[in-house]
């Protein structure tokens, strides 16, 4: 062949290189591909193949190709699919691209022949390089796989050394950079040496894989051996009547220390399992879900119990240490020691504390098993929602593991300890079960005796546990899940025993996490109250301990740069560490028309809830926002019924519902509300916006207004009339039928405020309602019921 340039098509190949005089097949599937072949049929079947330096590269240009391939001829094409063509090649002679000079509709380039350069070797050098060539490829042909004997038959035949090399690279896994390296080598004898190092590399390469390969198999082997062995020691040990091994005798040994009763179901149970578990293969998989079953039953304390407490004076000394006021729920606990020091056998008792955040019902609760000497184990409950949380899941899954209350009898080793139900309020359901109806075996005193787990499957005694459980509101317990417990409720802090509480416990141990000394800091009585009042606005302490943390760390600030040696902190002085004041001071509107202070409940604690009502000329709408419930939505339709049936009674025109467009509005509309207690507010609010009557401004209001105008009771008084104190309310308008709830009032905040109790709206606007001037058309009785009673008689009122 001449030394000459050809045009001609050019096909790309990507891992694949093909040798003069040797036979590839592959399949082509790029567009660009199939064209240049479809070229190459209609122009005498020549092609040039060249491999591609990048193998993802999908449209390659010139930088993307090796310059040095070979023309070959098309032997076969075969359409396997719409888009894929099989083709047999025929590599004829290496040669050069020059240059590509066109990428589209397919590859076309410049190629230039290369001829081969003869080496200057003696024949006995060639012989011996083609002796070592045929020893190197009979080792390659000795170990590797799937080598075909004409492949090798071929090789021994061929006295050739360029062909020779072709042959042997192109029918050994490579490389293609290897393959590459050998194609652009013109020297036939150097080509034959760089075939035969790396002919040496292949054998190192496949002997190593072999070692490891033969290694896997004899540790494999190994395993087996043991098996086999284990079993027949099984066997003879069988035959001989010393069936057990050490694994086994260990476990009956752990089974007869538990101190069960002779044959009780426990011990049956578990020496059953263990007679199951010599049956099974040591390593198969019901063995292993045996022993660890086992391993779970052997780590419940199941007569294993601690010593309770039970004197009254050290109990009551551990909860006055640890908790300021709170004086129910300590009553409550030393009747149980009580109880307990009449009757050391008396079953465990369900409690529930219910209160705002920040009260210290988790932290009681913890005081509470340290005053009467149990272990505490705590279980979060928010968010649980599958039932297999609290009885656990059956053994036979992959993966079972016991129950929420097993664990915690567990990491509590004794069968009488305290166990901390915290967020009951907050459990859910789903798919998975109700975790709420689980619970009800286990918080029923009757019941929980022989509470069954179903990863145990065994009777648990839980009668002598002592449960607590938490909650912010009892409206979420499901009815008979709260009816097992003993409600016991937290009220929010009055201001004076939030002082209490920083001074004696807050203070201290935000001074001590901060590193202060005794004395290097002095927080005045003065200015605690003006922290609580002014930068927190909640029913607990929690915050007002963030802030208190927040003050020490200005102190420690100040003392680190010798600022002072000792910082004294006074409400003149206090804005300086703790900035602006966050809340301000209770601001009343005086005499305000159409606004009035109702009183709201909230998980929180109490609130002051705003009614805005305004009237409009308009066509009878009534609108209401404020981001309202149903709940609430209906009281105001009520609210407006009941007026309207009591129009000329109030000197209202009865007509107002077809000429006046009511707006009832609760502020903070972002704030979902709902609820029945706002009646009693919106009625009053409407009034007033209808007459034109002032309403007193320190005056809050809270009750149930049905449609013929009674007031009906509600709940949460407690939490309320500390949130009325809290803004500056000096009256507050309760139903009559909550009379009776005044007793559970803190002190402090029944000397504070004056309640009035009413049964009907004619009473609350009386007190509510500042005096004006009676309509003209309005006489007698009609007046009585619309205008308020005077100073002296409201001071006659019901005073708490």
């Amino acid at each position: 062949m001449e030394n000459t340039a050809i045009n001609m098509p050019v096909l790309a190949l990507r891992g694949l290189t093909i040798f003069p005089e040797c036979i590839l097949s592959f399949d082509v599937e790029r567009e660009i591909s199939i064209r240049a072949l479809e070229r190459a049929m209609e122009e005498g079947q020549q092609i040039f193949l060249v491999a591609q330096r990048e193998l993802t590269a999908f449209t390659p240009g010139m930088d993307d190709l090796f310059h040095v391939g070979t023309i070959s001829a098309v032997r076969q094409i075969l359409r396997i699919s719409e888009g894929s063509v099989r083709v047999m090649m025929e590599g004829r002679c290496r040669a050069r691209l020059r240059r590509l000079w066109q990428t589209e509709p397919y590859l076309q380039g410049n190629v230039e022949p290369i001829r081969e350069i003869r080496s200057r070797v003696s024949d006995f050098q060639l012989e011996a390089l083609l002796r070592q060539t045929y020893s190197h490829f009979s080792d390659y042909a000795s170990i590797a796989p799937r080598m075909s004997e004409d492949v090798a038959a071929a090789v021994l035949e061929d006295q050739n050394p360029g062909h020779l090399a072709d042959y042997i690279a192109q029918n050994i896994p490579l490389r293609h950079q290897d393959r590459q390296m050998i194609l652009e080598e013109c020297r036939p004898v150097v080509r034959l040496r760089k075939i035969n190092e790396l002919l040496v590399r292949e054998v190192e390469v496949l002997s190593c894989e072999q070692e490891l390969e033969s290694k896997i198999r004899r540790e494999l082997g190994e395993a087996q051996r043991d098996h086999i062995i284990r079993e027949q020691i099984r066997l003879l040990q069988r035959e001989l009547g010393e069936d057990e091994d050490s694994e086994l005798t260990e476990y009956r040994q752990k089974i007869e220390e538990l101190g069960l009763p002779e044959d009780s179901e426990v011990e049956k149970k578990l020496l059953k399992e263990v007679d199951r578990l010599a049956k099974q293969a040591y390593s198969s998989a019901e063995a292993a879900v045996i022993r660890n079953y086992l391993d779970v039953c052997l780590e419940v304390p199941w007569y294993t119990e601690t010593k309770a407490r039970a004197s009254i004076a050290a109990t009551r000394r551990i909860l006055d240490r640890d908790h300021f006021g709170l004086e129910k729920v300590k009553e409550r606990i030393l009747e149980l020691v009580a109880v307990r020091q009449l009757n050391p056998e008396a079953r465990g008792k369900i409690i529930c504390l219910v209160g705002p955040p920040g009260v210290g019902k988790t932290s009681i609760a913890i005081s509470v098993a340290e005053a009467m000497g149990r272990k505490l184990a705590r279980l979060s409950l928010g968010g649980v929602r599958d039932e297999a949380e609290i009885r656990g899941h059956r053994k036979t899954y992959v993966g079972a593991m016991p129950g929420r209350i097993v664990n915690a009898i567990i990491q509590s080793g004794s069968m009488n300890p305290l166990l901390l139900l915290d967020e009951i309020d907050k459990l859910g359901n789903d798919y998975r079960g109700d975790p709420a109806s689980a619970l009800l075996e286990v918080l029923d005193s009757e019941q929980n005796k022989s509470f069954r787990d179903h990863f145990l499957e065994l009777p648990l005694d839980l009668s002598r546990v002592l449960f607590i459980t938490t909650a912010n509101t009892t409206s979420t317990i499901p009815r008979p899940l709260l009816d097992r417990m003993e409600v016991i409720e937290l009220a929010s802090y009055t201001d004076e025993e939030k002082l209490e509480i920083a001074r004696r416990y807050l203070l201290p141990k935000q001074m001590k996490e901060s590193g202060l000394k005794k004395g290097s800091l002095r927080v005045s009585p003065e200015a605690i109250r003006e922290l609580i009042t002014g930068y927190t606005k909640e029913s607990g302490v929690r915050n007002l301990e963030r802030e208190l943390g927040r003050l020490c760390r200005k102190a420690a600030i100040r003392l680190v740069r010798r600022e002072a040696k000792v910082i004294k902190v006074t409400p003149e002085n206090l804005t300086d560490f703790m900035g602006v004041r966050r809340y301000l001071p209770p601001s009343v509107i005086k005499n305000p028309v159409g606004l009035v202070n109702g009183l709201a409940w909230t998980e929180a604690g109490g609130e002051l809830l705003e009614v805005e009502v305004n009237v409009m000329e308009g066509a009878g709408k009534l609108e209401l926002t404020g981001n309202l419930g149903d709940v609430m939505k209906e009281s105001a339709h009520a609210a407006l019924s009941c007026i309207r049936s009591r129009a000329v009674q109030l000197g209202i025109d009865p007509e107002f519902y077809k000429s006046k467009d009511i707006h009832v509005h609760f502020p903070e509309g972002a704030v979902p509300k709902d609820g029945p207690s706002a009646g009693a507010a919106i009625t009053t609010a409407m009034v007033s916006a209808l007459t034109g009557q002032q309403v007193r401004s320190d005056v809050a209001m809270t009750g149930e207004v049905t449609l013929r105008g009674r007031v009906l009771a509600i709940g949460g008084l407690k939490e309320k009339t500390m949130a009325a104190k809290r803004s500056g309310i000096r009256t507050v308008i309760i139903p009559k039928e909550n009379q009776r709830d005044l007793e559970e009032i803190d002190p402090v905040v029944r000397e504070a405020l004056r309640f009035v109790a009413v049964e009907t709206m004619d009473a609350v606007l009386g007190e509510a309602l500042l005096r004006s001037e009676a309509p003209a058309e309005l006489e007698g009785e009609a007046v009585a019921a619309f205008i308020p009673l005077e100073p002296a008689q409201r001071d006659a009122g019901l005073r708490q």
